[in-house]
């Protein structure tokens, strides 16, 4: 079999990890010994991984998370913290996210908070789902430009494309009118996955979630 003319096919079709994966076994002796499925169950897993990892990428790009790095593998559950591994677990599996559920994270000021929300963001990217980070200031902010540059219904738009929607820093701005303020935060706690961050600030250079 000629080789370039199906390199040239398979990155027609967009196999490039494919054609790369499969350039490897041809120098791989050890690959000889394998039958054809499983040779070829390699290849469709070399390009099924590059894609979910480009996907992955994509998504997080598009997040702009606060904590890029954070992550629920390197969450701590120093007992100070009062944090239930069992809470955790169960938010990490983004049922929440099917279900149209919310997840509220409290706590002191440096008790964390905005490492477990970019943690689980970053988790529901990697389930697949379109994630946005934004701290209310900035938010509000935004939504302010946006009604006076006529842009306000795009802003809209962009904000409902995604699957979570992360808002950071409440309270450090005033929403407004007290019975919408309460309005809000009654439809936001209603069947709300509810996480207490306690302990001592850990906002300090040795902090693992600095």
């Amino acid at each position: 079999m000629l080789t370039e003319p199906t390199l040239d096919k398979l990155k027609a079709l967009n196999l490039q990890a494919m054609a790369a994966a499969w350039l490897a076994q041809r120098d791989d002796p050890k690959v000889a010994a394998l039958d054809f499925d499983e040779r070829f169950g390699l290849l469709v897993d070399a390009e099924w991984l590059h894609r979910e990892n480009k996907r992955l990428a994509r998504l997080l790009r598009e997040a702009k998370l606060r904590i890029g790095h954070a992550c629920v593998e390197d969450i701590d559950y120093a007992p100070a913290r009062a944090l239930d591994r069992a809470i955790v677990r169960r938010v990490a599996t983004c049922r929440w996210v099917h279900e149209h559920q919310h997840v509220v994270i409290t706590g002191a000021t440096g008790t964390g908070k905005t490492y477990l929300a970019c943690a689980l963001a970053q988790q529901a990217c990697r389930k697949g789902h379109r994630t946005l980070y934004r701290r209310m200031p900035r938010l509000l902010h935004e939504v302010a430009l946006a009604r006076a540059d006529g842009s306000y219904v795009r802003l809209l738009a962009r904000l409902a494309r995604a699957d979570v929607l992360v808002l950071d820093d409440w309270g450090l701005t005033p929403l407004g009118d007290p019975t919408v303020a309460d309005a809000i935060l009654d439809r936001i706690l209603n069947n709300a996955h509810r996480i207490e961050l306690r302990g001592p600030t850990r906002r300090k250079p040795n902090s693992a979630e600095a």
